[in-house]
Formats: C-alpha cells, sequence, structure tokens
C-alpha cells in the first residue's frame, strides 16, 4: 500500500502546487492559452503515440476484451450525458459533462498504476483499453459539438465538419499513427524518439499545474449539482459494469479482468479539463469533476486496487 501511495501521491502535489501558485500570483487565465495548446497538440499527443507504439501488436487482438471494456464506456458514457443533459439541458455542456462520468485518467495514473498493481502482465489490456477509448471519446466529443453548435449550416456541411473534426484531432491520429508504428515495428529515428520522450515526460506535470492554477483562478463552492452524480457514476458504477461485462463475454484472462476493473476504477481523467477548455463549454466544473474525483479516488481507487492485487 505504501508503494501505491507513493506512485499516486506525487500526481496531488502537482494539482497542489498549480493550485498554490494561481493563489499566489495574480497572473490572467488567458495566460494559460499556449499551455493549452502545448499540452494538446504536443505533449499528449506524444504521450498517446509512444505508449501504442512500443506495444507488441500480436498482444492487442482481444476482441471479447475490446468489446467489454469499450461497452462498459459506452454505457456509463450514455447515462452521465443523460443526466447532464436533463440538469443542463445544453447539449454543449452535457457533452463534456458526460465524460466527467466515463473518461478516466487512463493516459497519466493508468498504465503506472496498472503496471505497479498487477505487473508486466497489465501492458497489453492497458494499450488497448488506452486505443480504444481513445477512439470513443474523440470521436463521441467533435461529432457531439458540432451537432450542439451547427451555426446554421445544411445537415451534409455539418455531417462533414464532424467526420472533419474526428479525423484530423491530434489525439486520434496519434493514437492510430501509434497502431499503425506497432503493427509495422516502425522505429523512429533516435533524435525523433528522444524528442517525443521529452514531450511525453512533460505531458503530466504540465496538465496536473494547468488544472490546479485553474481551480485556484475560479470558485470551486459553488460547483453544480451534476458534478458529484457524474463523479458517483465514474468511480462506483463504472467498475463493477466493466466487472460484469468482462464476465459475462469471458472466458478472459484474470489479469487481464484485473486491469479492466482497475482501469474503469480510475478518476475523472484530466483531459475532460482539457477539452473543456478547448470548446469554451463546463470550464469551471470541468475543474470541480477532476480536481474531486481525483480525491475521491484516494479511497475509491485505492480499495480497487488493493481488491485487485489480492483477487488473484
Amino acid at each position: 500500500m505504501i508503494d501505491i501511495l507513493n506512485l499516486a501521491l506525487p500526481y496531488f502535489g502537482l494539482i497542489l502546487l498549480g493550485f498554490a501558485c494561481g493563489r499566489l500570483r495574480g497572473i490572467p487565465d488567458d495566460g494559460l492559452a499556449w499551455m493549452d495548446f502545448f499540452i494538446l497538440y504536443m505533449a499528449l499527443p506524444a504521450l498517446f503515440y509512444r505508449i501504442l507504439a512500443k506495444t507488441p501488436f500480436e498482444q492487442l487482438n482481444n476482441a471479447r476484451f475490446i468489446i467489454a471494456t469499450t461497452s462498459a464506456t459506452f454505457l456509463v458514457l450514455v447515462l452521465s450525458l443523460a443526466i447532464a443533459f436533463a440538469l443542463r439541458r445544453n447539449l454543449a455542456e452535457a457533452t463534456i459533462a458526460s465524460l466527467a462520468g466515463a473518461y478516466g485518467n487512463i493516459g497519466y495514473m493508468g498504465p503506472g498504476l496498472a503496471l505497479a498493481t498487477l505487473g508486466t502482465q497489465a501492458t497489453a489490456p492497458v494499450a488497448l483499453i488506452f486505443c480504444f477509448e481513445t477512439l470513443l471519446f474523440f470521436s463521441y466529443v467533435p461529432l457531439l459539438m458540432a451537432l450542439a453548435r451547427p451555426q446554421g449550416k445544411p445537415g451534409t456541411a455539418l455531417a462533414l465538419e464532424a467526420v472533419r473534426s474526428i479525423l484530423l484531432h491530434p489525439l486520434l491520429i496519434a493514437t492510430l499513427l501509434g497502431v499503425i508504428s506497432a503493427a509495422v515495428q516502425f522505429e523512429p529515428p533516435v533524435a525523433l524518439d528522444r524528442l517525443m520522450q521529452f514531450l511525453q515526460s512533460a505531458a503530466a506535470p504540465c496538465a496536473l499545474f494547468t488544472l490546479g492554477v485553474t481551480v485556484a483562478l475560479r470558485k470551486l463552492h459553488r460547483g453544480p449539482r451534476e458534478v458529484p452524480l457524474l463523479v458517483l457514476v465514474k468511480l462506483c458504477l463504472h467498475p463493477p459494469v466493466a466487472l460484469l461485462l468482462l464476465t459475462a463475454l469471458g472466458p478472459i484472462d484474470a489479469s487481464w479482468v484485473a486491469t479492466g476493473v482497475l482501469m474503469a476504477a480510475l478518476p475523472p481523467a484530466l483531459n475532460v479539463f482539457v477539452l473543456a477548455r478547448q470548446y469554451g463549454a463546463w470550464v469551471e466544473p470541468a475543474s470541480v469533476s477532476v480536481l474531486l474525483g481525483t480525491l475521491v479516488s484516494i479511497v475509491t481507487l485505492t480499495t480497487v486496487m488493493w481488491l485487485v492485487h489480492h483477487s488473484g
């Protein structure tokens, strides 16, 4: 348990540093714009690409596991969208809000915590979840945001814009390139690989620090009522739904089942906050949901980690 806490606590420390700096220095919120650009278009794509490219392609072919984990995430995503839309009556805000109930921190916390808890056998299932949930979310968000903000465009133009937004999203492109690189066993030049490693290493610190600053610049005591409901869906409903589907669609290796449940137990992703800023919707509640979910997951996630570690 000490090793697990030693791995998780630095994430909270970076958020706290950002929060403290945001409170102590009166830097305008607009100053975060270039940081957001760096995170979304440089650091995160490098992170996503390198995780997938370094996973043996033959390990990325497990249809039952893919269907079970992606379906579990999709079910809680639809439920979260229904909850958020019922309370907000705004599709753009409900789209971002629904991510808080389904999009786990699979990029920053997932790989490290899964490997620490289950060992190297968790590498392939983590990569699969990372790949297909990224495809799910970065198809879902541009499509619904195009529908939410049509700006008077005809149906054909709206559909083309949605498809274009999906296909050209930097994280989706990075994911697809990572899978292709794994398939053909592409080895990038040493200098390029080191550059991507630098960018990958910067992703989590920059995003966590930026989250802390953004939280500090907003009034958190007035969080909307859907936030605790969505956090509850993410932390308490998503893991059992994943376990149910992984069991029903089996047989699936026990270590893969444990990995799927653990990844489902992760708190709301920092990308909920990143996407909220990108689209200018649900920004303040996104900060609250990520912070609240991360704090509550100190209890819920470590409990799941302990359970899956001792289940075998």
